[in-house]
């Protein structure tokens, strides 16, 4: 551990761990004794990180008193948050990092080590947000979309497939037995290879390692971003504390959650909670994992890598309790379903929530991880699960060892951040408390008709029985009274069966996306293993399939040894694409067919899909039903809906027992333990391999091992930015007034990020584009905003290029401005180059809550590179406007009740902004005009860190000073 400082307030907390040699830690819990024991646990984090971090000036210890004293202080005070690590995406990655090669520049022009240049902790980029679809067949015949970029040479020659193709399996040690010739396998056809999938072995249904299409399309993407792959190649070489995940390993959120988490760092023998924020939107996934961790904007991250920390106003926390025991009918689906609609109910937009109760150990990691993930659809900040055993549980399954685990639980039990309900320790004083009762969760079905028509599993024969007499309609079939016990005899290879209303007749397990999660695969798997063993079986004329959503469900339905039981019952893997829900089912049999209309009978097709229009599925079957796919094998075993699963059984054993639906369904425990011993296990073990092995095209990249970064400068990707272009002195210069400011734009109430930042693609006729042509690229190549965010001269054209901004001067929207010195209206950036020539500043003057919207670093960086001095609003959304301070713009507030059209300001006259040489928060500053106006507005910062940062010019110079 680096030496505490003398001054600092907390060096008695640190602690040697017990029976961990050496390593050490803040133990906050004795900070404020019962006081602490009251806070919900992410709020301990937050403390934790606090304490650990304080400088003060940054963090000061009057945060960590605002912290602690939570109960009475959240929502009426700002804290900072310093998160352990960041999760950076390549799109949002590419302009952070940038500015980090950049400032090596700085630091080595100012005379100081540019090598000091880099985060202030580690930063992990997933280079997920590149891959095109450029092939999507197995013949692949597609021509390669190009999609912009600098290669000026022809692609790479694809050769197509040349006719049909043997699939080997190349050694899939999981794969068993001989696929090397005809020999080895049973007459027949071969198994079809559908488009779209993943590769299979045609002997063994095994997933095929890297299928062709991937490939190509890899191939395709390291040739189109070559430059941005080398720049972040030479990142994770020459810059420390700087990771980055290659193309083609995982999406950010996966490698996240099974990769990346640490969930305790330990950091040269000190410990400390794992946090993280990240530009990826599922980074609320680890709070399943005990990480608290949340999704912010890039110029966020890029401040905490620069040793900034993020600026939260002290939030409220909703305890969610969990009590009661779910039905053992309830898949996870259910219940994460039904815990995301109560939430949703109970209003927790902006609050963090915290799960605690009994209930809370009967949900996997899976399942908490799926519920932190769906924070938008209930619009808290963060989902948190305080870690427990059922973590601990999984992280040995990931591949923690012993000695990490202990030490970890040893850690977090010491400063009271692990969660046992074997304890009788008070639950934290939350906020407000939401109670949600697993019991309460039943499982549904819907139809027979629509989708939201859901039935509860329980009330499933009543409801069709009624359905039977209700007139024609949504869920009516208006069968006379006499007709509804009507029974049909049929013969069907060479036995005898009786068809009846409600008799299933199609089911299917199809391959819908909340179908893949393991879980409810594995249980319809599980099921159909028990009902094996037990002798049921499934009716012959049943049209039976299962289509799983991608290769990888069939892998873990082999690995966990269930595949042959569902194939026993009838449910073979039949494809990859959508099959039954769309109505490509193979006809019913005549017999089937003839006897369902004889009888006119109500037969029914029970799935699991997402649609179930009448007639759908077969002109014939007038009910469908969507259930799980436990379920929906169940319903094949019993072959009707007619049925209560509670009373009647699904079938006789070969003994004449009567076996019901509780004695087959598999119990929570069996699911957890499956899914964690034989499909997280395997999959964490896939990735892990695959990271570290590494990839051949990313290793065969060439990168200079320099410190400084060798920029090509004919480059329209990634340019040297001039943010630095200026900054001369060591020690900043002091504040200088703004003489003779000019207005670039005139704009209204709610201009929001959008119209500001450069987005999406790039207008053909717009300076951006001007600029790209006369580097030789044609308009297929321009690509989007999005991809050239490491060109600062392509991102600052696009500023204030949105085709809906609304500028006064012009009266309609428009990108454009006028240039009051030539009268001439042009493009905005056309204007503000041709102000920066003639060493004119320049201004922005705007309505209410300028700034609304997402966080978007351009936003901000754009205007300063415009020339913007300071923008002068009636006010700002809170975040843009630090995000202002952090570049540089100074933000000035026209005072109460005042604006443009009060004081009489058209936005053609010259402004003079005076600022004194002692700046300070809140000042009221005095603004005068060349046409005689005189006003006063109020310079909108809001402590001593916000004006420091301003007299540096930004954060960006305020850091390379410091390391100087």
């Amino acid at each position: 551990m680096e030496p505490a400082r003398p001054d600092c307030p907390f060096q008695h907390l640190i602690e040697l761990l017990k029976d961990s040699a050496g390593k050490k830690f803040y133990n906050v819990a004795k900070l404020g004794g019962a006081k602490y024991e009251s806070l919900p646990y992410s709020i301990r984090v937050l403390l934790e990180a606090s304490v650990r971090n304080w400088d003060g000036f940054l963090v000061k210890e009057e945060d960590v008193m605002n912290i602690l004293d939570w109960k009475a202080k959240q929502n009426h005070v700002e804290v900072p948050f310093c998160p352990a690590r960041v999760l950076l995406q390549d799109f949002t990655g590419i302009p952070a990092m940038v500015d980090f090669a950049a400032m090596r520049e700085a630091v080595k022009n100012l005379g100081g080590d540019p090598s000091r240049v880099h985060p202030a902790c580690p930063t992990d980029l997933t280079v997920d947000h590149s891959l095109q679809i450029d092939f999507s067949k197995c013949a692949i015949q597609n021509t390669p979309n190009p999609g912009g970029g600098d290669l000026q040479r022809p692609p790479t020659k694809l050769s197509p497939l040349k006719g049909p193709r043997k699939l080997p399996c190349r050694g899939q040690s999981s794969c068993r037995g001989p696929c090397d010739g005809e020999s080895s396998r049973s007459p027949g056809p071969l198994p079809v290879q559908i488009e779209n999938t993943p590769l299979l072995c045609p002997f063994h249904l095994q997933p095929v390692p890297e299928p062709e299409t991937v490939l190509k399309n890899q191939e395709v993407e390291f040739g189109r971003n070559r430059e941005r792959l080398q720049f972040f190649k030479w990142c994770s070489k020459m810059i420390e504390n700087v990771s980055v995940i290659p193309p083609g390993t995982g999406m950010a959120h996966q490698v996240n959650l099974e990769y990346l988490s640490r969930v305790v760092f330990d950091v040269k023998d000190v410990l400390y909670p794992d946090s993280v924020v990240g530009t990826d939107s599922h980074t609320t996934m680890v709070n399943g994992l005990g990480v608290l961790g949340c999704g912010v904007g890039g110029i966020e991250t890029e401040a905490v890598m620069l040793g900034m920390p993020v600026t939260l106003t002290l939030p409220e926390v909703v305890g969610c309790e969990l009590t009661g025991t779910a039905s053992p009918l309830a898949t996870p689906i259910d219940i994460v379903l039904s815990i995301t609609k109560q939430l949703r109910q109970a209003g927790v937009s902006g609050k963090f929530v915290e799960f605690f109760g009994p209930g809370v150990s009967q949900l996997s990691v899976v399942d908490r991880t799926t519920i932190a993930n769906m924070c938008p659809e209930y619009g808290a900040v963060l989902s948190f699960f305080p870690v427990d055993n059922v973590t601990l549980k999984h992280l040995k399954h990931r591949g923690f060892d012993e000695v990490k685990l202990k030490s970890m639980e040893t850690y977090l039990k010491a400063v009271k951040l692990f969660r046992d309900d074997q304890l009788s320790a008070a639950e934290p004083d939350y906020s407000q408390t939401i109670r949600i009762n697993l019991g309460s969760i039943m499982p549904y079905v819907s139809g027979p008709k629509r989708a939201q028509d859901r039935v509860a599993v329980t009330e499933m024969k009543s409801d069709f029985q009624a359905c039977l007499s209700e007139k024609v309609g949504f869920k009516g079939f208006q069968i006379p009274p006499e007709k509804q016990s009507n029974v049909v005899p049929v013969e069907f290879e060479g036995n005898e069966y009786k068809l009846a209303h409600g008799s299933v007749v199609i089911a299917a397990v199809i391959s819908c996306t909340n179908n893949c999660n393991p879980s409810v695969m594995l249980g319809a798997g599980l099921l159909a293993k028990k009902a094996v063993e037990a002798g049921l079986t499934v009716k012959p004329y049943i049209r039976t399939s299962l289509s799983p959503g991608s290769g990888m469900v069939t892998h873990y339905l082999v690995s966990s040894g269930v595949l042959p039981y569902l194939k026993k019952l009838g449910f073979d893997v039949i494809g990859y694409g959508c099959s039954t829900c769309v109505g490509n089912t193979t006809p019913l049999p005549e017999a089937i067919q003839s006897a369902i209309m004889q009888g006119d009978l109500v037969a029914c097709g029970v799935l699991s899909g997402n649609k179930n229009f009448e007639g759908r599925l077969c002109s014939c079957i007038r009910a469908n039903y969507l259930a799980s796919p436990p379920l929906v094998v169940a319903y094949a075993i019993a072959g009707t809906v007619n049925i209560d699963f509670q009373t009647e059984p699904l079938g006789v054993d070969p003994a004449g027992k009567s076996i019901f639906l509780c004695d087959i369904w598999p119990s929570r425990g069996e699911l957890q333990q499956a899914e964690e011993e034989l499909v997280i296990s395997s999959m964490f073990k896939e990735l892990k391999e695959k990271i570290e092995k590494g990839n051949k095209r990313w290793d065969s990249l060439e990168a200079l091992e320099s410190v400084l970064f060798t920029w090509d400068w004919k480059s329209t990707y990634i340019r040297c930015p001039s943010f630095f272009d200026k900054l001369q002195a060591k020690e900043p210069l002091p504040v200088e007034s703004i003489e003779n400011a000019h207005v670039l734009l005139h704009l209204g109430d709610s201009v929001t990020t959008d119209h500001i930042s450069p987005a999406g693609s790039i207008a053909r006729g717009s300076a951006a584009a001007q600029y790209l042509s006369s580097k030789g690229l044609t308009p297929r190549e321009f690509n989007s905003y999005g991809a050239r965010r490491g060109n600062d001269a392509v991102m600052t054209r696009g500023t204030f290029a949105n085709m809906k901004l609304l500028n006064k001067f012009i009266g309609k929207p428009a990108p454009k401005t006028i240039h009051f010195p030539t009268g001439k209206t042009m493009d905005v950036f056309d204007a503000a180059e041709a102000y920066q020539k003639e060493n004119i500043p320049l201004i922005i003057l705007a309505g209410a809550k300028y700034g609304l919207g997402n966080s978007r670093d351009w936003a901000a960086k754009g205007p300063f590179l415009l020339g913007v001095k300071a923008v002068i609003a009636e006010s700002y959304e809170k975040l843009h406007k630090g995000h202002l301070i952090g570049i540089g713009i100074a933000p000035l507030q026209f005072l109460p009740g005042e604006s443009t059209s009060s004081l009489g300001l058209t936005g053609r006259e010259q402004f003079s902004i005076s600022f004194p040489r002692k700046l300070s928060p809140g000042m009221t500053l005095d603004v005068k005009t060349n046409t005689g106006k005189h006003f006063h507005v109020t310079a909108s910062f809001d402590n001593d860190v916000e004006l420091t940062l301003y007299r540096h010019g930004g954060l960006l110079s305020y850091t390379v000073r410091r390391l100087l």
